[in-house]
This record gives structure tokens, C-alpha cells and sequence, in this order.
């Protein structure tokens, strides 16, 4: 995990979803990238990235908080050759954490895969209130 980065200026935004916070916002996402991802020639597989940002919007799910009707948004980012994708949920952004769960515990995996695959990766406070766990993979782009 690294710190947030302040490059924000360097990213140039490339597409947006806004999910409600069901499981069946999951495979919406993932179609949603794919199609993303179709207008684009990648330099790398998207499986890596699929799966993370599928465990991402399913952690915002999970995870979320709010007392009132809320959203998870997922943002795509080009940043130089690298993909940026972000997922904001109302959560709060001290709850994130990278567990190392037991071989008998069926979940609390996901951040640890996101750790493993991804090139970068940082949670923090989201500009739109809550928490941002975003993923960086460099050499997505020719």
C-alpha cells in the first residue's frame, strides 16, 4: 500500500460508474469495464484488473456505511501508460485494512489480492466523502 498520490493532475479520466450497493452492482461493473476496456488497446491483460476492481466494489458493498441512500463510484483514470481505477463508498477510511486471514476463514482476502497484483494501491478519505481504495497498473497503455 502506498500513501495517496498527488499526482492528480496527471490523470486524465476516462469513464465513471455509479453502482447501487447490491451484489448484482458486481457483474455490472465488470461489464462495464469490459466494454471500457474494448475501446482501448491495452497493452496488458484486463484479468488482473477485473478482479480487483470487482473485489473493490465488492468491499464498498460490504463495507459501506450511510444512513441515507448511497452510492458506490468507480472511476477509470489513464495516468501516463498506467490504469488508475478507483472505488468510493461511504465507509470510513480508517476501517481499511490489509488482513491476512487463516487458511479456515472464507473471507478477507480481497485487499490482499489487490496487494499481490496490483502495481500500486492507497486508500484515504474520498473527495466525495467517505473512503476511495484506488489501484494503479502500470504499462496498460502502449
Amino acid at each position: 500500500m502506498t500513501d495517496l498520490p498527488d499526482d492528480e493532475a496527471a490523470r486524465e479520466p476516462l469513464g465513471r460508474l455509479v453502482l447501487c450497493p447490491v451484489h448484482e452492482s458486481v457483474p455490472r461493473a465488470r461489464r462495464w469495464f469490459r466494454t471500457f476496456t474494448a475501446q482501448h488497446e491495452l497493452a496488458r491483460s484486463i484479468d488482473d484488473c477485473l478482479l480487483l476492481m470487482s473485489e473493490l466494489v465488492t468491499n464498498a458493498i460490504v463495507y459501506g456505511e450511510s444512513d441515507g441512500l448511497w452510492r458506490v463510484r468507480v472511476e477509470w483514470y489513464r495516468a501516463g501508460a498506467a490504469l488508475r481505477v478507483e472505488v468510493h463508498n461511504p465507509g470510513f477510511p480508517a476501517r481499511v485494512r490489509l488482513r491476512r486471514p487463516t487458511a479456515g476463514e472464507a473471507h478477507g482476502r480481497g485487499l490482499l489480492m489487490v496487494n499481490e497484483l496490483a502495481d500500486e494501491w492507497w486508500s484515504g478519505p474520498s473527495p466525495y466523502g467517505g473512503t476511495v481504495v484506488a489501484f494503479l497498473m502500470h504499462k496498460m497503455f502502449a
